[in-house]
């Protein structure tokens, strides 16, 4: 990775270079003379903010910006009260655009009383035409709009801002290239992401995702491997493997891997403690990779496998490609080879069509499974899927009734599924002083469960062995117990 590229040594008076990531490192240096001109007129610093909706892919994409903006000389603060306030949107449910709608409406007003005031979005709201056109429409006042396909282009978009002062659309379609070598602000010094796919072929019929990510891509595992190598040497020892799909990682490819193979190859970086992967799909997970993880010593006994819907009819609606039968067969094999694994999953109560008994299906699936936790969502439309014009929508009373009851026996199987690790010593990772008690730090162990006890902030990013004193339901109160 490319972070330390000397700016200051790049000559502006040249053309920008073709290749990339040259080119944006050349527009970023571009960026900071900008940054720097500015800043000198007015006798301060300029400022950034950067928001983030939605999945930890977005996370990864709003590292990436914070990175750039670094970079290029802004600094950031905590409010949006900033020179460049930036949103890193989510389109998943219409809920998340109402939700950026809101912020721009304050932001106008703060925009008035700052005129230096330069506002982006980004991210998976911005692929939908029809919003792209309510901008233009209604909230001229933004000045950068970019989508998923080109987000590593952000310094050449944000140059031209800068030196335009004109509205910037550019909206890309869909996209072969695959560009990581950018600077990237990481929140945790100790872990990170790393993408290892874009995009999505799967159409299920309730998810926009398809359409605003684009079709699967997957990153060779070689330049993989590099990234994971880099980080390592920047002492990273936790990262996570990001997709919208990991299990069909490398189909795409010239020469196929798979992701069981890539973890063996991720395994062998040396400095990484833990490796983490999400998001699986069931019709993809292999015996290989449930084989990968049994043997591993640095693959996380944490599998999230979204179930959806515990009906193989709705599943089928849904265009999931698997049964009820086949999840439930592939839930056993796994606890079956990894008896220490923690199972979590994603659940939709009331999609269109789902009876009473197809519920019944699904709370069946939950008390077989017994998930550790399972992240429940009521249905909503989504303008631009399948679903949202199906037939037999569920009346609202009913799926509140639904959810209430789901939620219910999830919360009562993930309190025993937690308890069962009290009195036992387990290695945590240790992330940050406690936000509620500063007396207190918090980790995560490896099956992905919190952990709050006494110790020194001194401690955090390090792997430590802590006992676990008292289950309180979804997370423990333990004790440092030594070094590893």
């Amino acid at each position: 990775m490319q972070n330390n590229m000397d700016l200051k040594s790049l000559d502006l008076k040249q053309e920008p270079p073709v290749k990339e990531p040259e080119r944006q490192y050349y527009y970023i240096a571009k960026c900071r003379e900008l940054v720097g001109q500015k800043a000198k007129t007015l006798g301060r610093s300029l400022t950034y903010h950067v928001t983030t909706f939605g999945c930890q892919m977005n996370a990864r994409d709003s590292e990436k910006l914070t990175g750039i903006l670094e970079q290029a000389g802004f600094a950031e603060v905590q409010d949006e009260q900033a020179d460049f306030v930036i949103y890193n949107t989510c389109t998943v449910r219409e809920n998340a655009n109402l939700k950026v709608y809101g912020h721009l409406g304050l932001l106008k007003h703060a925009k008035k009383s700052n005129p230096h005031m330069h506002i982006a979005l980004c991210g998976c709201m911005m692929q939908e035409p029809e919003v792209v056109e309510k901008l233009k429409k209604s909230y001229r006042f933004v000045d950068l709009i970019f989508g998923t396909h080109n987000i590593f282009k952000f310094a050449e978009l944000l140059a031209k801002m800068l030196e335009s002062g004109e509205q910037i659309i550019d909206i890309w379609d869909g996209t072969k290239e695959i560009v990581e070598e950018l600077p990237v602000e990481r929140k945790y010094p100790f872990k990170s992401g790393v993408n290892i796919m874009f995009g999505c072929n799967n159409f299920c019929s309730y998810c926009i995702v398809p359409y605003v990510r684009g079709r699967e891509r997957s990153r060779k595992p070689e330049d993989i491997v590099r990234e994971i190598e880099s980080l390592a040497a920047d002492g990273v020892s936790e990262i996570m493997l990001l997709g919208q799909n990991v299990n069909s990682y490398g189909k795409t490819l010239k020469d196929p891997v798979s992701f069981a193979a890539l973890l063996r190859q991720a395994e062998k970086v040396e400095g990484i403690a833990r490796i983490r992967f999400m998001t699986s799909h069931p019709k993809d997970l292999s015996d290989e990779l449930i084989q990968v993880m049994k043997e591993s010593k640095k693959v996380c006994r944490h599998l999230h496998l979204p179930l959806q819907s515990g009906s193989t009819r709705i599943l089928k609606a849904m265009n999931r490609k698997y049964t009820k039968e086949q999840y439930l067969d592939l839930t056993e094999k796994i606890r079956r080879e990894i008896p220490d694994i923690s199972l979590t999953t994603d659940i939709i109560v009331g999609f269109p069509g789902e009876t009473e008994e197809d519920f019944q299906e699904t709370l069946d699936v939950v008390r077989r499974v017994c998930y550790d936790n399972a992240y429940t969502f009521i249905y909503s439309k989504r303008t631009g899927t399948p679903a949202a014009v199906m037939e037999n929508q569920v009346p609202e009373e009913e799926v509140k009734s639904r959810f209430d009851r789901l939620l219910a026996l999830v919360q009562e199987n993930a309190r025993a599924q937690t308890a069962r690790f009290a009195g036992t010593v387990q290695e945590v990772l240790i992330e940050e002083v406690n936000e509620h008690d500063s007396s207190l730090l918090t980790g995560r162990m490896s099956n992905n469960l919190l952990v709050h006890f006494p110790g020194d902030a001194a401690l955090i990013g390090s792997i430590r062995n802590v006992r676990l004193d008292v289950c309180k339901g979804f997370y423990y109160m333990g004790t440092l117990v030594s070094n590893l």
